[in-house]
């Protein structure tokens, strides 16, 4: 148990205590997504700046991981679907955690929908994972999105509450979910969390400004930190981008 734990602590920056993830899955759901086409160049334009992780999939770690800090957390992610498939929001597991282990993941991820008819194998996944995990010494971050036939506004807060609580419900460690746009609902989720909460980014904002006072506006709420791809690998100058939120979340630290 010590294990696992010293190893989500080491997500967080030690001034701060906040924690700055790139999430560079989008590959395999999306195919060669602008700014992830040459992944390698990506990781090495950023790599100076104060990031705590990165996660990637399999395949992908075995060909970068060499361009992941050591004092970066190796996330592998577990679940993938394509923008192909029907229904969109399936979410299976592609990799297991032992793979993972095998690979040197300091700490496995996974991302379910709820609110759909394949609600509950993802939630099954979700238990299981966070069980296997936790026993072979790994922490868990859970991506939870309600994403479905189900859902109408992904955003409400409402339903981006649920899914804090489902995370922690199930036991994992560090869990994302979308910003809901209500400061008040969302803090009061996060200070009901027994573990650390972060924000994905979601799609590109034209108005990097405006994606700006969104981290402000959520680090206020409370949030331990961000998991932001396309808003940064995405800009015209991706780590003049990453280096704006890492001063806002970090300050001075």
């Amino acid at each position: 148990m010590i294990g696992y734990l010293r190893k989500a602590a080491r997500l967080f920056h030690p001034g701060s205590k906040r924690t700055i993830i790139l999430p560079l899955d989008h590959g395999l759901s999306e195919g060669n997504i602008p700014g992830l086409e040459d992944l390698g160049s990506f990781l090495r334009s950023v790599n100076h700046l104060p990031t705590q992780g990165v996660i990637l999939h399999k395949g992908m770690v075995m060909a970068h991981a060499g361009e992941v800090r050591l004092n970066q957390s190796l996330i592998v992610h577990l679940s993938a679907g394509t923008r192909h498939g029907l229904p969109s929001y399936n979410k299976a597991l592609v990799c297991s955690v032992q793979e993972a282990l095998r690979l040197g993941a300091d700490m496995v991820s996974m991302h379910i929908n709820i609110g759909n008819d394949l609600e509950d194998r993802m939630l099954s996944d979700l238990g299981a994972c966070v069980e296997e995990a936790h026993q072979l010494g790994l922490p868990l971050l859970a991506m939870i999105y309600a994403r479905g036939g189900q859902i109408v506004n992904e955003n409400d807060p409402s339903l981006v509450a649920h899914s804090i609580r489902i995370g922690a419900e199930l036991g994992a460690d560090v869990i994302k979910v979308p910003y809901c746009g209500n400061h008040h609902s969302f803090a009061r989720a996060i200070a009901a969390c027994p573990v650390p909460v972060v924000i994905g980014g979601g799609p590109r904002n034209v108005e990097f400004r405006t994606f700006l006072r969104t981290v402000r506006e959520t680090l206020d709420a409370g949030v331990a930190g961000m998991c932001i791809g396309r808003n940064i690998f995405q800009q015209e100058n991706p780590a003049k981008a990453l280096e704006e939120v890492c001063a806002l979340v970090h300050g001075k630290a």
